[in-house]
């Protein structure tokens, strides 16, 4: 399980994890087990409120993951909720300030090779990382030349420069013609470092901290309207927008189905799967199948270790992959 994302640093994962499998465990049991001290860590944890202990010697309980874990990831989501309300706010503070206001930090372009040449630009002056939100629809059709040639160009940047390109696809993306693999997969191999969430609240390119590109779809036809934003208070509520969605965001599988693993799954794991995906906690899923909490967590990581999944979004989406559901 990726907790990074919720916060916890590597050897606090460790920790966690072990004491979710050793209740009651000792610092020195721990630290025995895990060849390193842990007692910092366990404080540190204790001061998350992952963990607990009592007695002397002082033996340590793990919180139940489904309770602690879904309280990280609430934390988490209301710090997005609030990234993206400060998006909100500073907008309006922004066309506010710009009804007297002679400097302008927004352009509003509005035909498509201006906005070509600016996604161009972006790409050509970045010096360190490029950040994007990519959902439909597409300026470039997936597949064509030009879309081929911006992926090269990509990758070119990366491996001779050293600029990093972080991407967030919508799953509407993924799943879109051609997309996956004529744009995604060459653009992954190349070094671009890719995740998905099931839906991106808009278009986005951020070229390091000086401005970024928000384009608009206004009609049938494609996009006809895009916003050039340059360093201001709303360009960081933007760059806060697309590291709390990179936080929540699963990692990209992109590995090609194994023809040779055409198993379906029994009727029992088909059903975990079903509940899992249905947004059942732990503890839900155990009382509907009468398991203990720790023999239902078991089940789903030896699930998702089989599907390759780093969470429970990516593992339903790998399933759905294989025909599982």
């Amino acid at each position: 399980m990726e907790l990074a994302v919720l916060g916890l640093s590597a050897d606090e994962e460790r920790v966690y994890e072990a004491l979710v499998a050793q209740p009651g465990s000792t610092a020195a049991a721990l630290s025995d087990h895990l060849s390193t001290p842990v007692q910092r860590t366990l404080t540190a944890l204790a001061a998350k409120h992952l963990v607990s202990c009592s007695g002397r010697p002082s033996r340590y309980v793990a919180a139940p993951p489904d309770i602690a874990i879904n309280q990280l990831v609430q934390l988490r989501e209301r710090e997005l909720s609030a990234a993206r309300a400060k998006v909100h706010s500073l907008s309006e503070v922004h066309r506010s300030a710009h009804r007297t206001s002679p400097e302008l930090v927004i352009e509003q372009l509005t035909d498509r090779e201006t906005i070509a040449a600016a996604v161009a630009h972006l790409e050509s002056e970045a010096r360190h990382q490029v950040r994007v939100f990519d959902t439909p629809p597409y300026y470039e059709s997936p597949g064509g030349e030009g879309a081929a040639r911006f992926t090269q160009e990509q990758i070119t940047r990366h491996q001779n420069d050293g600029v990093t390109h972080r991407v967030i696809y919508s799953l509407d993306a993924v799943n879109w013609p051609r997309k996956l693999e004529t744009d995604i997969l060459p653009a992954v191999q190349g070094g671009e470092l890719a995740r998905t969430r099931r839906s991106l609240p808009i278009k986005l390119i951020i070229r390091d901290d000086q401005d970024a590109l928000i384009p608009f779809d206004l009609s049938r036809s494609g996009l006809q309207v895009a916003y050039l934003v340059r360093r201001s208070p709303l360009l960081t509520a933007l760059e806060a927008l697309f590291e709390g969605e990179w936080a929540q965001a699963a990692p990209l599988d992109v590995a090609a189905p194994d023809p040779g693993n055409s198993t379906l799954p029994d009727d029992e794991t088909r059903a975990l799967l079903t509940m899992m995906m249905a947004g059942l906690t732990d503890t839900a899923i155990a009382r509907a199948n009468g398991w203990s909490t720790r023999t239902t967590y078991r089940r789903l990581q030896r699930l998702m270790n089989e599907l390759g999944a780093s969470s429970r979004f990516q593992a339903g989406s790998l399933a759905e992959r294989r025909g599982w559901l």
